[in-house]
């Protein structure tokens, strides 16, 4: 299952769909694992801090959150990236792999372009 926000949802320059496929694909080939999991009394002050931390530091993000029906899982995945400026790449099962550029680390310029 994958879920993509429209342009609506979040402030974020937006990728285009090779873009999206190039970061999930580079997500693959990192062999990230979740960085941030979501435990089941869901989101707290101190997991948007710990989220923000993350992204300030890899840009490129997997989390992994509760086994929630799927339109719950949807909607806290839009809450995250709403509030993280972040857009979403993929979404599989419990992981969600989210992404938020920033211009000082760069990483992953060559990819967005």
């Amino acid at each position: 299952m994958r879920i993509f926000l429209t342009p609506a949802d979040t402030k974020l320059m937006q990728l285009t769909s090779a873009q999206i496929k190039r970061l999930r694909a580079e997500s693959h080939r990192l062999n990230l694992k979740p960085v941030i999991i979501v435990g089941q009394k869901g989101m707290s002050e101190n997991l948007h801090n710990e989220i923000e931390l993350a992204l300030s530091h890899h840009e490129l993000l997997k989390l992994r959150i509760p086994g929630l029906e799927k339109a719950d899982k949807r909607e806290l995945a839009q809450q995250i990236c709403a509030r993280h400026e972040a857009q979403l790449i993929q979404s599989i099962g419990n992981v969600i792999v989210i992404y938020r550029p920033d211009p000082e680390i760069n990483r992953f310029a060559a990819i967005v372009g």
